[in-house]
């Protein structure tokens, strides 16, 4: 039987304690057999679950996935504890002394005019403490793991910053017709290599539109995507109403279908 005092109210404390006795001999075993490797991906996963909670607006929710979430960084942190290199209390003691250089006007004597001036203080301090000298080794540093819609925004964000960028967005609607034509061209030659790079071109260009728009790409993608897919299910359900089988039927029937379903305004 472990050594461990039940209580009707726990503390992060108390959370790195249960991890250590998990991994621990007498523990859990396939808590004791994980490394950063593999379980890395659940890192991901409980992120995009703490967003769900966020977009549902419900606090019950967010508080059980923040708690998820946190247990991810306590693992992640008891590996390298048992490892001697850092514990819990090294990362928060990082993050703390983080907050603090990246807000002079709150802790030292920095005065701003608003969020654009906190926004500008934050990214040249995080520039020196970095060692960035320029905007080619801040962009360098946005991780290459990012989803590419938002690493792609934010490499432009860091050029824009030292003035290579258009100066309104019809240079930027131009690019991206460019960057179709392209395209066009790469398909007409039929070689697979240029077209997945033309193609990649159409991308980045088309998050460098969305930047001007002040749009997110990514959640204009999934607002898309779910459109899409809403409806996708009615042109399905329409098919099956009129004896139509999908996957027999032409592009012509089930192109007449969608247009049906899009003057729904679904």
């Amino acid at each position: 039987m472990l050594d461990f005092k039940f209580k009707d109210c726990y503390n992060c404390n108390d959370l790195v304690e249960i991890m250590r006795l998990l991994r621990a001999p007498g523990g859990c075993p396939w808590d004791a057999e994980q490394t950063h490797e593999s379980i890395r991906k659940n890192l991901i996963e409980e992120t995009y679950e703490v967003i769900e909670a966020i977009n549902k607006q419900d606090s019950d929710l967010l508080c059980e996935e923040l708690g998820d979430l946190l247990m991810q960084v306590v693992f992640h942190a008891q590996m390298e504890s048992e490892a001697g290199r850092f514990d819990f209390d090294k990362v928060a003691d990082g993050v703390c002394k983080k907050l603090i250089v990246r807000h002079p006007h709150v802790f030292g004597d920095a005065s701003v005019n608003g969020v654009d001036d906190v926004l500008s203080n934050w990214e040249e301090i995080k520039k020196k403490t970095k060692g960035q000298k320029t905007a080619g080794e801040a962009a360098q540093n946005v991780p290459r793991e990012l989803p590419a819609l938002m690493r792609a925004a934010k490499i432009q964000k860091k050029a824009a910053d030292v003035g290579f960028d258009w100066p309104d967005i019809s240079g930027a609607l131009d690019k991206l017709e460019e960057e179709i034509a392209e395209l066009k061209e790469a398909l007409n030659n039929n070689d697979k290599s240029e077209i997945n790079e033309e193609f990649g071109d159409l991308l980045f260009s088309a998050v460098n539109v969305s930047r001007f728009l002040k749009l997110d790409a990514e959640e204009s993608l999934t607002s898309a995507s779910d459109k899409f897919l809403n409806r996708f299910i009615r042109v399905e359900e329409i098919s099956g109403e009129r004896g139509i089988n999908m996957n027999n039927s032409s592009i012509d029937i089930l192109d007449k279908i969608w247009d049906e379903v899009k003057a729904e305004s679904i």
